[in-house]
């Protein structure tokens, strides 16, 4: 490989891990309650336009990025989706594992998701991986098709929370 080459496929391997992070953002920067639901605004930077979102591994179908936005958040991302069940949630995506040949590539990435919900009594997490399928676009990566692995989904009972700091 050249230098020149070298750097390309570093500067590759960023912006792919870099738009990893997308999903997470695009899901916790839109939370129930908020004003603006638009998950869109992330994840039009990490998706295609006719991407699909396959999540068998949870029991539900392959999606199209439009449909999956309103799983998330309602129709029209006015509220409803996601949040009728839960209050708040966090998204970490991992660190992605890159295999880039050419304008393809694909990655590997741990997700860790949890979700309060929303009477307070129990806390869902979901933990596994993604596998994308990535597409070198005019406007950067993307990604074109993407899977759900789920490693495990379980719900956990809530107990009173202690005291961030002890008492003096």
């Amino acid at each position: 490989m050249s230098t020149e080459s070298d750097v390309r496929y570093l500067l590759d391997r960023i912006e792919i891990q870099d738009k990893v992070a997308l999903y997470g953002l695009g899901q916790d920067l839109h939370q129930a309650g908020s004003s603006n639901k638009n998950v869109l605004e992330q994840w039009s930077q990490l998706f295609t336009e006719d991407a699909t979102i396959d999540l068998s591994s949870l029991g539900l179908k392959v999606f199209h990025l439009p449909e999956y936005a309103e799983l998330m958040r309602g129709k029209g991302m006015r509220g409803g989706g996601l949040e009728d069940q839960y209050d708040a949630w966090q998204h970490l995506e991992g660190h992605a594992t890159v295999k880039i040949d050419g304008d393809t590539a694909t990655s590997l990435a741990l997700h860790w998701h949890s979700h309060q919900t929303r009477d307070g009594k129990a806390n869902l997490i979901d933990a596994g991986y993604w596998h994308d399928q990535w597409v070198r676009t005019a406007a950067g990566w993307r990604i074109k098709a993407r899977r759900h692995q789920s490693l495990y989904t379980n719900t956990f009972p809530r107990v009173e929370n202690p005291p961030f700091l002890p008492a003096e």
